[in-house]
């Protein structure tokens, strides 16, 4: 079994029965995202975010400078996702996602979210989970090990909403990129929500406002 990740989590109200895992994006820890809870303006219905913090681990791409990252991503003019790095990342996941069913949270009211890396990820797995989830959201990123969606995809999470949204300017992930992400997903049947704003690799405050709404919608 694998380990589970150290996490920051905030429960909005008492008794939740929605959780929403947010992985932060890379040399960064679950503090990354905490702080937006207030501004989301969610519902007063109880919800847990679980805020992971990532392993530590040599990053190739900033030489070899251990740090927290979901997966390595090798240098070079195409940089390339670590495959094994990014299903051991999958197996921390899935291992927080059954904690939270057995503390309560039904998997139809979990979402899996996260920035860059952490997005990667949150696709990675929520599209191969084997029960029906809320939805993924998924900030600044793209789909890691594109190739292999359409043959490991899970039937049960065809139809999971899914939010992606990316900034126009953004120098890490370029867009198109990530339009290249959501073509993919889109022709192999999903419903993507794409959301696209005049800013880097970051998150605005009219992309919190959209979080907030759609969360609110896929969590009601």
């Amino acid at each position: 079994m694998a380990e589970i990740l150290d996490a920051i989590e905030i429960e909005t109200a008492n008794g939740p029965q929605s959780s929403v895992i947010w992985l932060h994006g890379l040399g960064a820890d679950g503090n990354d995202f905490a702080p937006l809870i207030p501004a989301l303006q969610l519902p007063k219905a109880p919800i847990r975010f679980v805020f992971p913090h990532a392993p530590v681990q040599p990053v190739t791409i900033n030489g070899g400078m251990r740090m927290r990252a979901w997966y390595d991503i090798s240098d070079g003019a195409i940089r390339r996702e670590d495959e094994h790095g990014v299903r051991a990342s999958q197996k921390l996941i899935e291992t927080l996602i059954a904690r939270e069913k057995r503390r309560g949270t039904e998997a139809k009211r979990l979402v899996l979210a996260g920035f860059s890396q952490g997005g990667a990820i949150a696709l990675q797995t929520g599209l191969r989970h084997p029960e029906r989830i809320a939805g993924v959201m998924a900030l600044s990123t793209y789909l890691p090990i594109a190739d292999k969606l359409a043959a490991e995809a899970n039937a049960a999470n065809r139809d999971a909403p899914i939010f992606m949204a990316h900034g126009s300017y953004d120098p890490v992930i370029p867009l198109a990129r990530a339009e290249q992400s959501r073509g993919l997903l889109q022709s192999l049947g999903y419903a993507v929500e794409w959301r696209e704003y005049p800013m880097p690799h970051s998150v605005s405050p009219g992309e919190v406002a959209d979080i907030g709404a759609w969360l609110s919608k896929v969590l009601a």
